[in-house]
C-alpha cells in the first residue's frame, strides 16, 4: 500500500481518472515541454554520473549492449508482427512507441527498488538513456521504408499498380 504515496504513481492515477470521468484537465503545452526536458535531463545526468562512478568495467558495457540490443530488437520484432495487421506507418509508429523506453516506469522502478533496499547498478539509468534512441531511428527507417514501397505501387498516372484506369 506505501507504493500509492509515491508522487509518480499518485500523478498516473491521478490521469486515470481525470480522463475516466473526461475532465477538461489540461497542462499548459510549455510545463509538459518543460517537464519532458526536465525529466530527460535529470535522468541524463544521474546516468552519466552513476556510468562516471562505476566506470565502463565489462559488466555494465555487457548491460549497456545488451540494453541497445533489445531497444533495436522490440520494435524490428513489433513491426514484422504489426505489419500482418496494419499499414507500414501504423506499424512503424506504434512499434516505436513499444519499443521505447517509459521514462516514468523507469523511474518509478527504481524508487520501488530504492524503497525495498534492493541493489541495482546505477548505469542503468544510463542504458534507459541510451535505449530511446534505436527505436525512433528505427520508426523513421520503417516508416520511409513504407513509404517507398507505397510509392512504388503507385504507376506514373497515379493509378496503383494492377488497377485498371477508366478512358
Amino acid at each position: 500500500m506505501q507504493n500509492f504515496s509515491d508522487p509518480a504513481i499518485l500523478f498516473f492515477v491521478f490521469g486515470i481518472l481525470a480522463g475516466s470521468l473526461k475532465s477538461n484537465l489540461e497542462i499548459p503545452p510549455q510545463i509538459s515541454r518543460f517537464l519532458s526536458l526536465y525529466l530527460l535531463m535529470a535522468l541524463g545526468l544521474k546516468g552519466g554520473f552513476a556510468l562516471a562512478q562505476s566506470g565502463m568495467t565489462g559488466e555494465v558495457l555487457v548491460s549497456l549492449g545488451a540494453a541497445l540490443g533489445m531497444a533495436t530488437l522490440v520494435p524490428m520484432l513489433g513491426y514484422l508482427v504489426l505489419r500482418r495487421f496494419l499499414n507500414g506507418f501504423d506499424s512503424a509508429a506504434i512499434a516505436a512507441t513499444y519499443g521505447s523506453v517509459s521514462a516514468v516506469t523507469f523511474i518509478t522502478a527504481v524508487q520501488y527498488l530504492d524503497s525495498h533496499g534492493i541493489a541495482f547498478g546505477g548505469h542503468m539509468a544510463a542504458a534507459m538513456a541510451l535505449m530511446e534512441s534505436p527505436a525512433i531511428v528505427l520508426a523513421v527507417v520503417l516508416a520511409n521504408h513504407a513509404r517507398q514501397k507505397a510509392a512504388a505501387t503507385v504507376q506514373p498516372g497515379g493509378a496503383a499498380a494492377g488497377s485498371q484506369s477508366r478512358r
